[in-house]
Formats: C-alpha cells, structure tokens, sequence
C-alpha cells in the first residue's frame, strides 16, 4: 500500500508538472499573424483610375471634333435643348467648357454626371497645336462640382501633352504625358481617395481608318490605347499606397455591355498595387478578351472581380 502511495503520488506530480509544462509552453507559443487578403482598398485605386481616364478620353474627344458624341444622348442638333452635357467652345481663350448640369446627365456608358469639367489648351507650344494629335498639344483641365455617379470629384491639376515627335514618320504612334492630382469623395460616405499619377497614353493603332493623318480628326470609336507609368496617394483607410500601370489596354471598340455601348473597360494589363507596408497586390485585367473580368492576388492567392 506504501508502495501503491508512492507511485500515486509521483504520477500526480507528474501529471501537475505535465500540466504545468504545457500550459507554459502555450503562453510562450507567438500568435499566428492573420493572413492579409484585404481587397477593398485596391479598389479606390481602380476607381481613380478609371476617373482620370474618363476624363481624358473627354478631352481627346472634345478637343478633336468639339462635340462630346461618346458622353452624352442627344445629338449636335438638339443640344442645347437636351438636360445633358452640352460644350462651350471659346476660341479667344483656347477652352472647352463641357456643363454636364445639375439634374443629372446619363451617358451612353451609364454613368451619372453632373457639375462642369473645364479644357483649356493655350498653352501649347507651338501655338498651332490646337487638336488633341498635334504634337505639342498640351491640355490642362479643372473642374467644377464635378460628380460622377454620385463620387466628388476635385481636379486638383490635370495636364495632358502630346510628346509625339513633330513630323514622325507615318506609321508612329502617338503619344502623350500625363499628369494628374485628383480626390474623390466616395459616394454614400464610403471615404476618401486622393490620388497623383504619370502615365505615358500610347494611341496603339495610330493608323486607319483610326488616325489618318494630322489634318483628320483621330476616330476614337475606332481607337486602342496602352497606359504605362506610376501613381500614389492615399486611400479610404487613410493609408498611402503606390501604384505601377504595365501595358494597360483600353479598346473603344469593345462594350462588354450592350445596354452601355460607350463604356469601354481596361481589358489587359497590370497594376500593382502596394497599400502601406502590407504586401503588393497585383490587380490583373485580363488577356484581351471584351469584358468586366479581372482577378487580384495577394500572397499567392488569387480572388475573382467584376469592374464596375
């Protein structure tokens, strides 16, 4: 019995120094960190992008045929009678004024506008640079109330130039620098997006029927453009972020949506995006075929998204 007492009393020891081991060992296990696969601030990113795109894609628009066809429903004959986008042109100035109005302007890409956005080209060099395609071009555009489906938009500075070489060859795409500084107030109370770039607009088939020349206007139904280059800024967490554009393609003859016909997503092409200190998220937009579709991996997981 003695004996039987012993033992029993060295098991429990034991067993309370197991016990007290493993408990020991758990306080001193280090907490597993989370994995990181938060998509939404990529986001914001996407979303200046495309509004700074937009807003290029007026501009060329305008400042190659002075009407605003692609944006608005009514037609150079009605205009001026139609509650959507009407364009004032001040040849004195150098300037577009594009007036979207206050009710509401739908356009043929679906998207809500009101508000004003302002081109003035007087600074280009030389001074006979007044289309969108002549080298030398230079574009600075402002806005004013400018809202587009609800988001604020503020352009803080906006400047496009055009850097194709003056008298390139036939068969040279034409180019153009861009630069912007734009925020944006997300619709609902969803935060906001500040966001500075330089891209290089690249007009891929600058050749016809799209560009025929530098005494025709560029056919911008017809066109395909490449956006290479860098952008930053803040998003709606409050957190710096940097973004590189590679080979982004845009093709105007493409609409995923037969209801949006004027609505022309990036249909391939990365940005990588690196918000704060966490890991690049790399947002990928396809291989080329006409559609919303994209995908964005973060440490080697890959998610599915839809553009809006």
């Amino acid at each position: 019995m003695k004996t039987s007492k012993i033992y029993l009393g060295l098991a429990i020891t034991l067993i309370a120094g197991s016990i007290t081991f493993s408990s020991c060992r758990k306080k001193e296990k280090t907490p597993e960190t989370p994995a990181d696969n938060e998509q939404s601030t990529a986001t914001d990113n996407n979303l200046a992008e495309s509004t700074s795109s937009d807003i290029e894609s007026m501009g060329s628009q305008v400042c190659e045929s002075f009407t605003m066809t692609t944006f608005r429903t009514s037609g150079n004959d009605i205009i001026s009678l139609a509650p959507c986008a009407s364009v004032i042109t001040n040849t004195a100035t150098k300037s577009y004024t594009v007036d979207f109005g206050t009710t509401g302007c739908v356009g043929t890409d679906g998207r809500t506008r009101t508000g004003k956005l302002f081109f003035n080209y007087s600074g280009s060099t030389p001074a006979t640079a007044i289309y969108y395609r002549n080298p030398g071009f230079k574009l600075v555009v402002t806005s004013s109330n400018y809202v587009v489906d609800g988001n604020a938009v503020t352009i803080n500075n906006k400047t496009i130039t055009n850097t194709t070489p003056a008298g390139a060859p036939a068969g040279t795409n034409l180019t153009w620098l861009v630069s912007a500084d734009i925020s944006i107030a997300k619709a609902n109370n969803g935060g906001n997006v500040s966001w500075t770039c330089t891209r290089v607009k690249e007009l891929t088939n600058s050749f016809a029927p799209c560009y025929n020349g530098q005494t025709t206007s560029i056919n911008w139904t017809l066109a395909k453009i490449k956006i290479n280059g860098d952008a930053s800024g803040s998003n709606t967490k409050g957190e710096s972020f940097t973004a590189h554009a590679t080979n982004l393609v845009r093709d105007f003859t493409c609409a995923p949506d037969n209801t949006k016909p004027h609505r022309h997503p990036f249909i391939s092409g990365t940005i990588s995006y690196t918000p704060g200190s966490r890991p690049t998220r790399l947002i990928d937009f396809g291989n080329g075929a006409c559609d919303f579709n994209g995908t964005i991996t973060i440490n080697g997981q890959t998610w599915s998204f839809t553009l809006q």
